[in-house]
């Protein structure tokens, strides 16, 4: 290996040969670093790009799930936009998503509302389109109704608008086209007219206002009595309206009866000669005996009382003879009685088997007035009378006092009948 020091083609060779690498290596390193700094670029920009969109499309609310419902309005009024509010007592629960006009002129909005709100929103909730003054934006008005159903607001529902606030333009331009049905010429006679009634009258027109004010305040407590008679006049129009050929008949036999009235005005007048004749004599009458048939009325109440008491009685037994005087006649005149013979029973007594006097037992109907069929009518056990079952025997008895006072002890006085003269019974 040799080194030249001195300058010569040997020594130039040598040092280009040995410097080449390294420029090259050096340009590799540039051109990487180069690379680097485009794509780290690249990636900022992507970077903020990305976040910009996100940041936009969180303002727009893109990535919030809402509730889809649509509203059906005579009109969307002109300041209503996309994204206005919707609001349910004052509170923002969602916002307009989109307008569409329909061909039928009508508006349909179609609402994104909060489904953390929409539970909180009745299914028959009301619609109004309304702003904060005239010439504000609109924003849609939920109304809770008066009696809140209990299902709530569910995707895909459809609303009815029920009120559209007025705009001024179409203020304007229903009294553009009040101007323009109106000459002019009659417009300035009428005003004229009007200044030359008014003049001089301002202290009567003013009195008038005042009394006209007071005149209101004392109708509006009334308001709400009138209102409710307002929404009962179809009602009663309608019946009065069903009634109107029942009415004219009515009033054409009232001109028959005033006619006949008329035409009999004599014996009219002697019918009620005979009325004040007999009036007077009734009078006579009445005010005469006043004091008996006072006294009579009075004797009548605990028997009025008593029938009163038992009508139900009254009635049924009443119903049994109707019945009874339905059914087929008997084969041959006269009365059919069956006959036979029983089992002998005790005598009657005294003073045990007395009747009582103003018994008390209720009414009772004991199957009256229709008794069916085969059917046994029940016997009613009372104190009031003879008991054939006292001594709890039925069947044949001797009559012999003796035997029946070894038996049964004690008893009243012996049978009563014809042939014991002088004995207690």
């Amino acid at each position: 290996m040799t080194a030249n020091i001195g300058p010569g083609p040997s020594d130039r060779t040598e040092t280009e040969t040995i410097a080449a690498p390294v420029l090259a290596r050096r340009r590799r390193d540039f051109a990487s670093r180069g690379y680097i700094r485009l794509l780290a670029g690249l990636l900022t920009v992507l970077t903020m790009v990305t976040i910009a969109a996100v940041a936009a499309a969180l303002f727009r609310d893109s990535f919030t799930r809402f509730v889809p419902v649509t509203v059906l309005s005579p009109r969307a009024g002109l300041a209503m936009d996309p994204d206005a509010k919707v609001q349910l007592r004052g509170v923002q629960v969602g916002k307009v998503a989109s307008i569409e006009s329909r061909a039928d002129g009508t508006a349909a909005l179609h609402l994104a509302i909060d489904p953390e709100q929409a539970r909180f929103i009745p299914a028959n909730v009301g619609v109004d389109i309304a702003s904060s003054t005239v010439f504000g934006a609109k924003f849609v008005q939920l109304l809770t109704p008066a009696e809140p159903s209990a299902q709530t607001l569910r995707a895909g529902q459809v609303l009815r608008g029920e009120h559209v606030t007025v705009e001024v333009n179409t203020v304007f331009q229903q009294l553009t086209s009040l101007l323009g049905e109106i000459e002019p010429t009659k417009l300035n006679e009428t005003l004229g007219a009007l200044a030359k009634g008014l003049n001089g009258r301002g202290n009567k027109l003013g009195q008038a206002l005042s009394d006209f004010d007071g005149f209101l305040a004392k109708l509006e407590p009334n308001l709400p009595a009138l209102r409710r008679d307002l929404q009962l006049t179809p009602v009663v129009a309608n019946a009065y309206a069903d009634a109107a050929p029942d009415l004219t008949r009515i009033l054409e036999n009232s001109t028959r009866l005033s006619a006949t009235i008329v035409d009999q005005q004599h014996n009219l007048d002697a019918f009620l000669l005979s009325a004040l004749g007999l009036a007077d004599i009734g009078q006579e009458v009445i005010g005469g005996n006043r004091q008996s048939l006072t006294d009579l009325l009075a004797i009548l109440v605990p028997t009025t009382d008593l029938l009163h008491r038992y009508q139900g009685a009254l009635n049924c037994g009443l119903g049994g003879l109707v019945t009874l005087g339905h059914n087929p006649p008997l084969p041959l005149p006269g009365v059919l009685v069956s006959n036979g013979l029983t089992l002998g029973v005790e005598h009657y007594r005294y003073p045990s088997n007395l009747p009582k006097v103003a018994a008390k037992g209720g009414p009772q109907c004991t199957g009256l007035p229709t008794v069916p069929y085969e059917t046994q009518v029940p016997y009613v056990v009372t104190d009031n009378g003879t008991n054939p079952a006292v001594y709890g025997n039925e069947g044949i008895l001797l009559n012999s006092d003796g035997l029946k006072q070894a038996l049964f002890g004690p008893i009243d006085g012996p049978p009563r009948n014809t042939a014991q003269i002088n004995q207690p019974g």
